[in-house]
């Protein structure tokens, strides 16, 4: 007769209330956050590109609003990309629920905006 498989559980309530995660849980929250700076790294290359090089786009001002907000826009998500990554680590050290997720409805409702702002300026160029 073979033994049960041990109990995840037990041995996770021997460790106390900050047991270290699954490593593939803590690296694909790693990654999470590398996602979340790479979509900031494209919306400030996708500022600069506007900036530098669409000048028949738009005039200097809307152009100018266009980049400053996809820049803005990084900025929010490269500085709330870390405090989520150390939330969610530490809901699954504690074995607690995961935190709501702010930054998904910011990027869209951002993106959303930036985009109907460009087809703007496309059609009246």
């Amino acid at each position: 007769m073979q033994n049960p498989p041990p109990d995840d559980t037990a041995r996770d309530e021997d460790h106390g209330a900050d047991a270290e995660p699954d490593y593939r849980f803590t690296l694909a929250n790693e990654r999470t956050y590398l996602a979340w700076l790479r979509t900031a790294l494209g919306l400030v290359a996708g500022g600069v590109a506007l900036q530098q090089l669409v000048p028949g786009l738009a005039s200097e001002g809307p152009r100018t609003l266009l980049a400053t907000l996809c820049v803005g826009l990084a900025l929010v998500i490269a500085t709330a990309a870390y405090p989520r990554w150390r939330a969610v680590q530490r809901a699954m050290s504690r074995g607690g629920p995961l935190p709501r997720n702010v930054l998904l409805p910011v990027l869209g409702a951002g993106i959303a905006a930036l985009t109907a702002l460009a087809l703007v300026l496309v059609i009246t160029a």
